[in-house]
Order: C-alpha cells, then sequence, then structure tokens
C-alpha cells in the first residue's frame, strides 16, 4: 500500500484543565476482553458537512494593526521533477507538515528554494530573529548552544545536535516566532532546501490552525463522543495525526481486528463488503471509533476513492491521553455512547 505516513515527529503537551474535577478510567474500561467483544465492530453513517467557524486559534499568526494580513502570492522557484520529488520525500517525512492536504503540498514545494552551504559556514546564528527554515538534502550540520554556567556565570558553548539528510532545521522560530535557539555550523558541504516565514505563516501554520478547527468541529458529529464536553474533545483533536493515501490504497481490511479511529479530511472513500459497496465517505466522514475502546474485527474494507487525507488515532493513544488528563473524559459517558452505538448497529 503506498501511503503517506505521518505518525512520527514531535507533538506539543498537552495542559489539562485544573478546575475540573478528574475521574479515574482503568486500563480494563479501555480494552476488555469479556463476551461483548465479540461484536463486530462499526459500518458508522457518514457525518454532517463539516461548517467552517471563523474562530482564531493560538497556532494561527496574528494580525492586527502593526501586522496586517494581505493577499499572499507564495513564490514559485524552478525545479526540476527530480528536485520536486526529492524535497516531497523529505517533507512527507515531517511532523511539520503533517497538516497540509495536496494543494497545499503542491504550493509549499514551489516555494522552496535552493541553498548551498560551505564547510565551515553559520547557517543559523543563535538569537538572531528566525526568517527562514532548512530541509537538508544532503550534508551534515552541527548545532550549538551558548548557555551560562550556574556556577561561575561564565557562558560556555556546547554542541547539542547533529543534523544530517532528511531533518530539518529552524522551523520552531517559525512556529513560535521566536529568536534562533541555537546556533547551526555546516560540518560537511550542505545542499538544502529553504522556505520563508511568510509561505510557511500563510500555508503551514494557518492550514494546522484551521485543521484543528475542522478536526473539533467534526469529532461533534462522532456518534462515541458527542456527548464528551467540548474540552476533553480538544484534547482529542490536538492527539489527532494524520496520513495520506492514494487512490484506491486500502485504510483497514475487512476481518482484521482493529485499533484505529479515522476521520477523512480530504478526498472521497468507500466501505466495501463482499464485493459490493455499502457506504461511502466524504470530508467530515468518519470510520472505526468503537476502535477506540475495544478490539474488534473490522466489518468492511475502507478503500479511498480518490488521493486522501485522514486523521487518526489508535486506542494506546487515545488510552494514554486519557490517563494523562487524569481521567477527566467520562468514560462513562464513552461507554454508553458505545453501548448505544453497538445496539444500533445490531
Amino acid at each position: 500500500m503506498s501511503s503517506r505516513g505521518k505518525a512520527g515527529g514531535r507533538c506539543s503537551d498537552v495542559q489539562p484543565d485544573k478546575d475540573k474535577p478528574l475521574q479515574q478510567v482503568t486500563e480494563d474500561d479501555l480494552d476488555s476482553n469479556e463476551e461483548d467483544d465479540d461484536v463486530v465492530d462499526e459500518l458508522p453513517m457518514p457525518s454532517a458537512t463539516v461548517q467552517a467557524k471563523n474562530r482564531q486559534s493560538v497556532s494561527a499568526e496574528a494580525y492586527g494593526e502593526w501586522n496586517k494580513k494581505t493577499n499572499f502570492v507564495p513564490p514559485v522557484y524552478e525545479k526540476t521533477p527530480e528536485a520536486k520529488q526529492r524535497i516531497q520525500k523529505i517533507v512527507d517525512n515531517s511532523f511539520l507538515f503533517s497538516s497540509l492536504d495536496y494543494e497545499d503540498i503542491d504550493v509549499v514545494l514551489g516555494a522552496f528554494k535552493e541553498v548551498s552551504v560551505k564547510k565551515g559556514e553559520t547557517l543559523i546564528q543563535q538569537g538572531a530573529d528566525g526568517d527562514k527554515l532548512y530541509l537538508i538534502e544532503s550534508g551534515e550540520a552541527e548545532v550549538f548552544k551558548e548557555i551560562t554556567n550556574e556556577t561561575t556565570q561564565q557562558k560556555q558553548t556546547l554542541k547539542v545536535n547533529t543534523m544530517k539528510e532528511g531533518d530539518t532545521v529552524g522551523e520552531l522560530a517559525l512556529m513560535y516566532n521566536a529568536p534562533r535557539a541555537a546556533t547551526v555550523i555546516a560540518a560537511t558541504d550542505l545542499k538544502l532546501w529553504s522556505l520563508d516565514r511568510e509561505t510557511f505563516s500563510h500555508i503551514v501554520r494557518d492550514a494546522a490552525a484551521k485543521n484543528r478547527e475542522m478536526y473539533e468541529d467534526s469529532l461533534k458529529e462522532v456518534e462515541l463522543l458527542k456527548d464528551v464536553d467540548p474540552y476533553e474533545r480538544s484534547k482529542v483533536a490536538d492527539a489527532l495525526k494524520t496520513q495520506l493515501f492514494q487512490a484506491g490504497d486500502e485504510i483497514i481490511r475487512e476481518g482484521q481486528e482493529g485499533d484505529t479511529f479515522y476521520l477523512l479530511l480530504d478526498g472521497e472513500a468507500e466501505a466495501i463488503k463482499g464485493g459490493k459497496v455499502v457506504m461511502e465517505y466524504k470530508r467530515g466522514g468518519y470510520f472505526g471509533e468503537l476502535a477506540l475502546l475495544k478490539n474488534q474485527p473490522r466489518a468492511a474494507t475502507v478503500k479511498a476513492k480518490t488521493n486522501c487525507k485522514v486523521a487518526y488515532m489508535d486506542r494506546r493513544s487515545f488510552k494514554r491521553l486519557l490517563e494523562w488528563e487524569g481521567g477527566t473524559v467520562a468514560f462513562a459517558t464513552l461507554a454508553e455512547s458505545a453501548r448505544r452505538l453497538q445496539q444500533r448497529q445490531l
């Protein structure tokens, strides 16, 4: 199956609401192998069309009197098809671009500019403003951080990392509008691709903010989560990862045990059972939500009709989220929703 996985990469910390009452959720609650485990996995109804809302998100660029948002035309730098493929290979494996759909990816690929840096040259200086991020196509770079010794109060420079082919350099300054956190020096000759701050802000960060809103709105339509309060639903949205599938790829297969919930963000998919199409999914559709609670075989195969982008969460991540949150997601609510959903499908 040719798919573009996005499971890897870093994720931001999730902060619990200390004012909310805590309820313990046991491991047995989330992964029971009792007799009700033999109920066949859900074949859910498609959810309603997701309606976009004009709500500001913390991950979006702040615009106002001193930072006015203008119509943005991204730069386009000519590249050979081979060069585009090399860039896309790096982008495909970077968490940073996981929120982009196919159209956004094309824009970003066009906006990358080729850069060459000689061995010993400084690529990024600690404390400087960040105006670009870089993808390393070839070569190595060393990362140095200047710190102050707490005992002597003297400054010293430490090597903290080595960046290699396929790594992304300098993204944090763009993500958080912060000065460069370290100095990066070419350990060998480097071949890089740079992306400017303006393109990053308009395309990458805006896409992440819009997707988060779409996740939250779509999760309201999921039967299993519809009665969960907005705070807890937002924690689920934060924990979702993304993956791209090509037309014809299998997303899930009939008969296999399922542990992953999927939310269709872009494209079209269809459920096939006994060789017949029994359900069609469009943007905002979802399937596999009961897999968050227990092991059950998939009731049908779901294939991508077109190129598809999905958000997904597996049972382990869901369970860890509940445990990390101290059980603030009321399992009793989830269990009751699951019971109603199973009864509807029997």
